[in-house]
């Protein structure tokens, strides 16, 4: 975990976060990236624990163009294959928080999973961040990811924030599909929202 061990605050998130994207600007690092993980749900307002800050890409070149334009601060874990997780990945730290990029190599048929398929790419918003606009991957995606992992101080405050704010049920329907939740846990999930689940 980043940080020494304690949680990150918005403004941690938003002074590492802006000095890398300001790092691979002034790089010339030319990357399609979503931000993701719980400090994308942090940055859309939702108080929850963050220990690092997650970087998505479609292709490994841009983990590496990362490691360059991050070339002066430490790495932590250089970039390299990690067949478990079907990941191409790196971490460095800056600012003291733990900052990582990485491909994610699974195949699926769905748009609604967090870190695969089509479902990053297109759901998303944009959210300023210091001198930057950033592609933060939309919270119904990350509470069906919270939900599986059974992570309940994460995905309870995701379910009080999407209870007063709401959400797009659709979205989060083929999201909780997509991750197998039970049918029972997907009612409870719809009852906590104050919504039907939606028929189709």
């Amino acid at each position: 975990m980043g940080n020494g061990g304690t949680f990150l605050g918005v403004a941690d998130v938003t002074a590492a976060l802006d000095t890398v994207l300001t790092a691979m600007r002034a790089a010339g690092a030319d990357i399609t990236y979503r931000l993701g993980g719980t400090s994308a749900a942090l940055l859309q307002g939702v108080q929850l624990p963050v220990g690092d800050i997650d970087l998505l890409v479609a292709r490994r070149e841009e983990v590496d163009e990362f490691g360059a334009a991050l070339a002066s601060f430490p790495c932590l874990h250089a970039a390299s294959w990690l067949p478990a997780s079907s990941q191409y990945f790196a971490r460095y730290e800056v600012h003291g928080v733990e900052v990582e990029m990485s491909t994610v190599e699974r195949q699926v048929d769905s748009d609604a999973m967090e870190c695969v398929g089509r479902g990053p790419w297109q759901h998303c918003v944009w959210i300023a961040c210091g001198s930057h606009q950033v592609p933060a991957v939309r919270l119904e995606l990350r509470l069906a990811t919270e939900l599986v992992r059974d992570r309940a101080d994460r995905y309870e405050p995701l379910l009080d924030h999407m209870s007063a704010q709401g959400c797009d049920s659709d979205l989060l329907h083929r999201a909780m599909r997509g991750q197998g939740l039970s049918a029972e846990r997907q009612r409870l999930v719809w009852d906590r929202l104050g919504h039907s689940a939606p028929t189709r």
